[in-house]
């Protein structure tokens, strides 16, 4: 028997939280719902999850908060907030928080069972079946399927989507990676708010790749990325 997702689920709107519980259930989810962001962290502590579905502005404790402390002993887990706000602003802190996705108020559920099903593809373990995974960049070594950066015997475990983009990165090594095909690999879609999301994940790996000076990760303007390495 196929063992059943389970999904952290924190909306302090009653009838919302409701009707999504009820639609992850029916979709075969196992969901637990909490109303508000101190319950699902305690929830969190208790139970194991595979998905967070997180409403920002919630009592107690909001959902930037909440995805903080949990990745704080969690890099890994896909998180998705949910949100009525769409100043840039506040993307730019729901992605530095941790989030993998981010759906605006309101959503469809189709939408949002869509989104569910790209992030859990990603970070399924057959992503990398058959792929380059282990690269040399200066004095660093990468190891993608095992999301593992290493430098001078220290090793730097990388969130799915850091070590995501920096495999394309490696695999286009001295070659423009192409902004859109970037964001539809690892996003699955090259909208506006998934662009921001990725441009907070490259200022991400300059700071993990910063110990080798001959390392560069340089902008394209308007068209995407290189990684250089001066051999």
């Amino acid at each position: 028997m196929e063992k059943k997702l389970k999904v952290l689920l924190a909306e302090d709107d009653t009838n919302l939280g409701s009707l999504l519980k009820e639609y992850l259930i029916a979709k075969k989810y196992d969901a637990e719902l909490f109303s508000d962001g101190e319950k699902a962290l305690e929830g969190y502590s208790k139970n194991k999850y595979d998905l967070c579905i997180f409403d920002v502005m919630m009592p107690k404790m909001d959902g930037f908060t909440l995805a903080k402390e949990i990745r704080k002993v969690d890099q890994h887990i896909p998180i998705i907030f949910l949100t009525a706000k769409t100043l840039k602003d506040d993307l730019i802190e729901g992605f530095q928080s941790g989030a993998d996705d981010y759906l605006t108020k309101p959503f469809s559920m189709d939408e949002l069972m869509l989104r569910i099903q790209a992030i859990m593809r990603r970070v399924g373990d057959k992503k990398f079946d058959n792929e380059k995974t282990n690269f040399v960049l200066g004095g660093y070594s990468f190891n993608a399927q095992k999301q593992v950066l290493s430098f001078n015997g220290e090793d730097k475990k990388l969130t799915t989507k850091e070590s995501e983009l920096l495999r394309l990165l490696c695999i286009n090594q001295n070659h423009l990676l192409d902004r859109n095909d970037a964001l539809n690999e690892v996003w699955a879609d090259d909208n506006y708010f998934n662009a921001r999301s990725m441009d907070v994940y490259i200022t991400k790996l300059r700071k993990h790749l910063k110990q080798d000076d001959r390392i560069q990760i340089i902008n394209i303007h308007g068209k995407g990325f290189k990684l250089l390495i001066d051999e």
